[in-house]
């Protein structure tokens, strides 16, 4: 098992990150560039915290084995009992090696060295060079290859300059000290002491949030009430979004017609606009392809002719307009499922027959866990009965995780007396060779410490410029930016995860053997204003940001500037949850609505269908199947129901005639005209004359 352990971590890690990928990602429409980057950044980070108890565990072997070679424990050997006390001097104590037993998990010396060393340094690479040139290349609307990496370069030259400037300063300040040699090591150790400092200034203020906002989180889902009422806000201001993306989305439009019509099809820059035009969404293309010459644009917007400059800006807002209007829809789809469901749970409270009731039950995925395992009356006993008390003794559970971190941040710097609770629990099991205990209680606390801060990350979202959205609906932008936090929160993490334990000699200022991580990072006492400042009572400060955020002032200070926040006692919260109320039910009657007519529509199919294949009142009818094909199927009808079959089959047409296929709009936007013209596969309501 030396090395088994490893892989497996190695090949799990990856295919969480990559189903996490898929999740918030699209694979399929993406660069790969974007896609490997984002996966790469992810699957680093992830080893990091899997494969840290591992090293843990290692070390407190090897360490064991260098005690009980340097003090050998006492033992007595055995004599035989029939012997008085007074005999007992024939027998004297010796002093044998103590055998240490050897972890399951047990990895080799110079595998995680060397391991260590290329994720580190990789992540280190990824976040600091490559995910931020790339974001640039992701954004740039330039048409080339080579357009996109001059722009990625010149946005990226202040950024690559004022991290050279910092690291500068601190060579400067290294180099001002002769008692120092700046070789090749302290020179990587000031670079890793530069990124960790900036690293933990970031993770204290995540993480002080995060504390205090999950526990706070799972106990108030207990209460269907809030969540109701908090949904209903959601509803409203998504609403004002969504509202403000289509808008944009139009104007946007508004300027690529404008360029569609001033750019003749023989101009050098027609291939850029037709670049532009595959960039826009399908029902716009054909809009675009139907109203050539007879859109309302004026003789002076026509004579303003633009240039590749222009056209690289337009491309830019396009992209961004698109992405922005699909988000949005994907979100508001999302908050309006939440709504009925909490809504049906409200009305389902009632229900004698304890049984769930879905207001919309064909929008359910009726699969085997849902017939067999997740039935109704599960669904019942689980959503009216033991949610609640499971999500409140979820919430107090945390609560003690959340307070053990903070006063072991407090206090972890005190080795005698030992007064944090991680250092006390992992020595408790280091005396005892407990090594299963010792990993699986370094896992729990470094994964609730990535849950605070990465649930943090996953939910900013800084004026709708960056944040992650499921349903493979995020865009480059963000999954890189995410990516970049990842690798620039994880090594902090860890490192101060390994201070809580008193398993970092530059801060417990212990003579032991160092984790193989920590080995990686350096000695800090080359910047000890650092490593016995910053290090130490910088984490203190966790305290202040859980106050602040269990009395919300960070939301009432963001309601002042005029970003609404859910504030139950403010007044402005209650209008917007009534809003929010009135345009759930309203959408709750559209869906109504359209469910009603898709069951009518199958009721008269199911209906006329048996009556035809079982050959009664109407002789031998039966309805095409949508999955038949025509020239399989034999439609017989006589004369006497001629004109009911008629009037049913013009109905249908009627119907149909409203519901384009993906694959007309796919088709759509390939098929063109010989003048470069997008054509639409559905008819055009155009004279007879208007193409000539």
């Amino acid at each position: 098992m030396s090395g088994a352990a490893l892989a497996v971590v190695v090949i799990a890690v990856f295919f969480l990150a990559l189903y996490l990928l898929h999740r918030y990602g699209d694979l399929r429409k993406q660069q790969r560039m974007v896609l490997f980057g984002t996966l790469l950044s992810w699957y680093l980070c992830f080893l990091i915290v899997f494969i840290l108890p591992l090293d843990v565990s290692t070390t407190i072997y090897n360490q064991c084995k260098l005690d009980n070679a340097e003090h050998p424990a006492p033992v007595t050997r055995a004599r035989p009992t029939d012997l008085t006390e007074s005999n007992s001097s024939v027998y004297p104590t010796i002093s044998v090696p103590k055998l240490c037993a050897r972890p399951w998990s047990y990895i080799p010396d110079g595998i995680l060295p060397v391991f260590w060393r290329v994720v580190y340094w990789t992540s280190q690479f990824l976040t600091w060079l490559l995910l931020p040139f790339m974001q640039s290349y992701a954004r740039s609307g330039a048409f080339s290859m080579v357009g996109k990496v001059n722009t990625a370069l010149i946005e990226n030259a202040i950024y690559y300059g004022s991290y050279l400037l910092i690291f500068i300063s601190l060579l400067i300040y290294v180099a001002a000290h002769p008692q120092w040699q700046l070789t090749w090591r302290e020179l990587q150790t000031i670079g890793i002491t530069a990124a960790n400092t900036w690293g933990l200034f970031l993770l204290v203020l995540l993480l002080g949030y995060g504390l205090v906002e999950i526990p706070r989180s799972y106990w108030l889902s207990s209460c269907h009430g809030y969540l109701l009422a908090k949904t209903y806000f959601k509803a409203a201001k998504m609403a004002t979004e969504k509202a403000d993306a289509e808008q944009n989305l139009v104007d946007v439009m508004e300027e690529v017609a404008t360029v569609h019509e001033s750019v003749g099809y023989n101009h050098r820059l027609r291939k850029y606009v037709d670049i532009i035009l595959r960039k826009c969404p399908a029902e716009y293309q054909e809009q675009l392809g139907r109203d050539v010459g007879s859109s309302d644009v004026s003789e002076n917007q026509l004579n303003v002719f633009p240039n590749k400059k222009s056209l690289v800006k337009l491309h830019k807002k396009v992209i961004s307009a698109v992405q922005r209007h699909g988000q949005t829809q994907v979100q508001w789809s999302i908050l309006l499922d939440q709504a009925f469901h909490l809504e049906d749970v409200v009305k389902s409270q009632s229900s004698p027959a304890h049984q769930f009731i879905h207001s919309f039950p064909s929008a359910q995925h009726h699969g085997w866990l849902r017939r067999f395992i997740y039935t109704p009356t599960v669904e019942w006993y689980w959503e009216c009965v033991l949610r609640r008390g499971f999500y409140r003794l979820l919430a107090l559970l945390v609560c003690l995780l959340s307070v053990a971190v903070v006063w072991s941040e407090c206090t972890f710097f005190s080795t005698q007396p030992v007064l944090s609770l991680f250092a006390v629990f992992i020595q408790m099991a280091e005396k005892q060779y407990n090594y299963i205990c010792i990993e699986v209680a370094c896992f729990v606390s470094i994964l609730f410490l990535c849950v605070c801060v990465y649930s943090t990350v996953f939910r900013i979202r800084v004026f709708n410029y960056y944040y992650l959205v499921p349903h493979h609906h995020t865009d480059a932008y963000s999954l890189q930016f995410s990516g970049m936090l990842f690798c620039r929160l994880t090594p902090p993490l860890c490192l101060n995860f390994l201070g809580l334990i008193h398993m970092d000699s530059a801060i417990s200022h212990q003579d032991r053997i160092q984790t193989s991580y920590t080995s990686i990072m350096g000695s800090m006492h080359l910047l000890s204003f650092i490593s016995d400042g910053f290090y130490i009572y910088y984490p203190m400060l966790i305290l202040l940001l859980c106050f602040a955020t269990y009395c919300n002032l960070g939301s009432r200070c963001l309601n002042l500037l005029g970003f609404q926040q859910y504030i139950t006692d403010d007044d402005l919260t209650s209008d917007l949850v009534d809003e929010g109320k009135e345009l759930i039910r309203r959408e709750r009657r559209k869906r109504q609505r359209t469910e009603d007519g898709e069951n009518r529509k199958r009721g008269w199919r199911e209906r006329y269908g048996n009556q035809g294949a079982t050959g009664g009142t109407r002789n031998g009818y039966s309805e095409l199947k949508d999955s038949s094909p025509p020239a399989e199927t034999n439609v017989q009808f006589s004369w006497r129901d001629r004109d009911n079959r008629e009037q049913q089959t013009g109905l249908l047409q009627d119907y149909q005639s409203f519901s384009y296929s993906d694959e007309d709009l796919t088709g759509s936007q390939t098929k063109r005209y010989t003048g470069g013209r997008y054509l639409s596969l559905s008819p055009s309501q155009t004279g007879i004359f208007d193409n000539v």
